[in-house]
């Protein structure tokens, strides 16, 4: 007769003849913040977890952007990962906001301190990857024809890592370097002396503009759509600054945890600007111009969602901008207006003398939205409209394929055979960000419809979830997860009825990467969940302490 315990021991032995049907039991593509993450959480449970990236190092987005003056907008402190007290500790930052290299480098100390370098394989390009039904699995094919296997996918490859290449006429004809900003050679380019044209205006160009035009010959942008640049106010991580980081760094986690955008702000603060004095209002305004994003939410509640106050706000802004430009025509160009769309339907970039560089004789801006249009590229520049311009080196910093493109880059199949770029042709459906219906098994890392806040507080709340989900499968013997079509309907609807309410829904009215609308492949949506980066964090662990309503669970038959 069968014991209970025997029955028990049976059904490990058929689950463990699952796994080892296998490569691996999990395959994450991307080996940035969400890649490192994944293989924290997971290899704790005892599972088997290979990362593959076609780049040549870890690091994400901070691997391939390495454009000159490439930093986070996020300071340092937050924008980490949190799930060891003892690294939190023993690594130290030297700024408030860190440049690729350092960003770069703290990769390495996390992957090497962790040993996570036998989890992942390098310059390994996925090309293709097909749900085996009969198997449930999921099989992968590298560029050089490789196949892998594994019982969960994960995309771990991040929400702004696909670049967005215009479709400008005359592209192939220019005999100099023509890039876009995230493809930067990483052999090094000398771009002392020599004239360089950068195509948009957006954080990239923010950053990458002053460091240029130090040792450029003259340096050329051609602007669409002008933004509200806040102050990013550099500085150095003093022993002091540090040391009160550190001893107060469980706070800090529990702050980002709770922020509507995942920061480490003190907000929000009880007031609104509407119902505050003017001069009152300027001197709060006045007092909080200490730089970052904390700008917008440490002053007043209600700059994101009354259009009054977002006014106000905007003006101060724009206020501020000019007074760093000396010629009032280059300044009126650079500063947006609340009439043209309002603050934070366009992501604001950081400034780290950006403004001052316009300041330079060797630094031009051209209109391309209503004075000069561009045309094309010619073999020695570029043409608009008025003039022809000759150029040695053209930089594209034309921004990404936020949220989806890295997942409708190459072909991701489901259950139907349908891609995810075929299914997200009009609209971006997903569940929570993390799943998508017809996609049984397959996990995604803040993808659309998640929040837009500090990435690394999103990234390992979603690894968290996943981790949960596949406890549950691994200790209740499932098989399969299959996300509900009626919950991905919920959750979409959801999204838009909360986007529709915010001032953000301006956004594609201004190209805005935030709604997908600076793209020409695809038409502009909703791609943001803005209900709060904590509200949506707290949906999450009520998903996973319910038993992932949101799915099906299945058990195949031997």
């Amino acid at each position: 007769m069968s014991t209970a315990t025997d029955n028990t021991d049976v059904a490990t032995e058929k689950q463990s003849d699952k796994k080892s049907a296998f490569d691996f039991d999990v395959i994450g593509i991307g080996a940035g913040f969400a890649g490192l993450a994944l293989i924290h959480h997971l290899r704790e449970r005892g599972l088997s977890v290979r990362i593959f990236d076609k780049a040549s190092d870890i690091g994400g987005t901070w691997t391939w952007n390495r454009y000159p003056g490439a930093a986070t907008d996020s300071e340092s402190y937050y924008y980490c990962l949190t799930f060891s007290k003892e690294l939190l500790q023993k690594w130290s930052w030297t700024k408030r906001y860190p440049g690729w290299e350092e960003t770069l480098s703290y990769f390495h100390f996390i992957a090497d301190e962790c040993d996570m370098w036998p989890n992942i394989q390098l310059n390994t390009e996925i090309v293709e990857a097909e749900y085996v039904a009969d198997r449930g699995c999921w099989k992968v094919t590298t560029a050089d024809g490789q196949n892998y296997t594994s019982k969960y996918l994960v995309s771990t490859m991040g929400m702004i890592s696909e670049p967005m290449i215009p479709k400008i006429k005359g592209m192939d004809r220019f005999t100099g370097p023509l890039f876009h900003s995230s493809r930067w050679p990483k052999e090094g380019l000398d771009y002392a002396g020599k004239r360089i044209g950068i195509i948009g205006a957006g954080a990239t160009t923010v950053q990458m503009l002053p460091v240029v035009a130090q040792t450029a010959a003259s340096v050329t942008v051609f602007q669409r759509t002008p933004n509200y640049i806040l102050p990013a106010m550099q500085k150095p991580m003093t022993p002091e600054w540090e040391k009160e980081i550190k001893d107060n760094y469980d706070a800090i986690v529990a702050k980002c945890r709770n922020h509507m955008f995942g920061m480490a702000f003190d907000s929000p603060v009880g007031r609104n600007a509407v119902d505050t004095p003017p001069e009152e209002r300027q001197r709060i305004f006045e007092e909080n111009w200490t730089g970052s994003f904390r700008w917008v939410f440490e002053t007043f509640d209600d700059l994101l969602v009354n259009p009054d106050a977002n006014r106000m706000a905007a003006e101060f802004i724009t206020s501020k901008m000019k007074e760093r430009v000396n010629d009032p025509e280059t300044a009126e160009l650079l500063a947006p207006s609340f009439d043209d769309y309002p603050l934070f339907a366009k992501r604001p970039p950081l400034d780290h003398g950006y403004l001052e560089a316009y300041n330079r004789d060797n630094v031009h801006l051209v209109d391309i939205k209503d004075r000069e249009p561009l045309v094309e590229i010619t073999e020695t520049g570029i043409r608009t409209t008025k003039n022809d311009y000759e150029f040695d080196i053209i930089v594209l910093a034309t921004g990404f394929k936020a949220y989806t493109g890295a997942l409708e880059a190459f072909p991701i199949r489901g259950i139907t055979g349908q891609s995810l770029n075929e299914k997200w042709g009009t609209a971006s459906e997903c569940i929570m960000g993390v799943c998508v219906a017809d996609f049984p098994n397959l996990f995604v890392v803040t993808g659309p419809q998640a929040p837009f806040a500090n990435l690394p507080t999103s990234i390992e709340q979603n690894v968290i979830w996943i981790t949960r989900c596949i406890d549950k499968m691994e200790s209740e013997g499932y098989d399969v997860f299959k996300p509900r079509k009626e919950a991905e309907r919920d959750w979409t609807a959801h999204t838009a009825e909360i986007h529709a309410q915010t001032l953000m829904a301006e956004g594609d009215k201004v190209n805005s990467w935030m709604m997908g609308a600076n793209r020409d492949d695809k038409p502009p949506r909703v791609l943001i969940y803005f209900g709060g980066a904590n509200a949506y964090y707290d949906l999450l662990d009520q998903s996973a302490d319910a038993g992932f309503p949101e799915l099906e669970f299945e058990k195949l038959e031997s």
